[in-house]
């Protein structure tokens, strides 16, 4: 096993703080990876990792030793193929993503064959989810998110943001009426999204005179995922406030109705993000723009 190779197993343990997690996303035994890490150590002269029955956690000097190899292994896989021209034969390699289920299922997947065709060498591993992962630590290379971005250590590359709508079934127009003015709303129900279940919910979210008022309205159900939001809308269950990409077919089949078009939340930020490293991949490069690309024609299709 070479001294990269202890280095990159070093830097999976560092980032799941797990050995047996770092095995796992590696291929490797267990007892494997402990040795790399203790033969990196003794080679170092330095405890590179707190070890508990619990967990397991950088030292200082770890810390420290962790930021220089990821930028050194950055650099390796730059200089490995730096005299590749683009091609189809030339990229290659894994390339891990996150982004949204609806984003994936809608969006990414079904144009995926044409990214495949182009670099039929990449490896993609594309984690689906409605949580916030945790970039470094989870070892992405880049995640699409929805929303605003609080984590200022990552690079954030902005895409075109999703207009949003406002949305109900016929069956609830048909028991509750349509709602006509902001003032209406508090006779109407709302579906509340909270992406931590026990938060304090929102409202219902509009802009006037250029600021966003949130709106507060009753509402008997809180989801935390895009799937059920969207059922609970279909179910009869309150108004929601959904990205416009999201909904669009089922408004065109009539299964929902927009109501108060002049009242919509503000456009929801989408956002490219990826670990600040000095020299990026040129695969996760390639990647990036893809989906940018593909992103942007998915929302301009509404």
């Amino acid at each position: 096993m070479s001294a990269l190779d202890r280095m990159l197993i070093f830097t999976r343990v560092a980032e799941l703080a797990s050995f047996t997690q770092a095995a796992d996303a590696l291929g490797l035994p267990k007892a494997s990876v402990s040795t790399a890490v203790q033969q990196l150590e003794a080679e170092l002269g330095t405890r590179l990792l707190h070890r508990t029955t619990r967990k397991v956690q950088p030292t200082q000097d770890g810390q420290a030793f962790y930021e220089r190899c990821k930028d050194l292994l950055a650099d390796v896989d730059e200089v490995q193929t730096m005299f590749q021209q683009q091609g189809v034969q030339n990229l290659r390699g894994r390339v891990r993503i996150d982004m949204s289920t609806g984003m994936a299922r809608n969006a990414v997947i079904p144009r995926l064959p044409e990214l495949l065709a182009l670099h039929p060498l990449l490896e993609l591993e594309i984690s689906s989810t409605e949580r916030r992962v945790d970039v470094v630590r989870e070892g992405f290379d880049c995640v699409l998110r929805v929303g605003p971005v609080g984590d200022t250590s990552l690079i954030a590359r902005p895409l075109p943001p999703l207009r949003m709508v406002n949305v109900v079934s016929p069956a609830y127009l048909q028991a509750h009426g349509t709602p006509q003015t902001l003032a209406d709303l508090s006779s109407h129900h709302l579906v509340h999204y909270a992406s931590t279940l026990g938060a304090k919910p929102g409202g219902f979210d509009t802009t006037e005179n250029g600021e966003v008022r949130s709106l507060p309205m009753q509402g008997a159900i809180t989801v935390n995922n895009a799937d059920a939001y969207t059922a609970a809308c279909l179910a009869g269950l309150g108004l929601i406030q959904a990205p416009a990409v999201g909904v669009h077919l089922l408004l065109k089949q009539g299964l929902l109705v927009e109501v108060l078009p002049e009242h919509v939340a503000p456009p929801m930020p989408q956002t490219l993000l990826y670990a600040n490293r000095r020299n990026l991949s040129k695969r996760v490069r390639v990647v990036m723009d893809w989906m940018a690309e593909v992103v942007g024609d998915y929302v301009r299709t509404v």
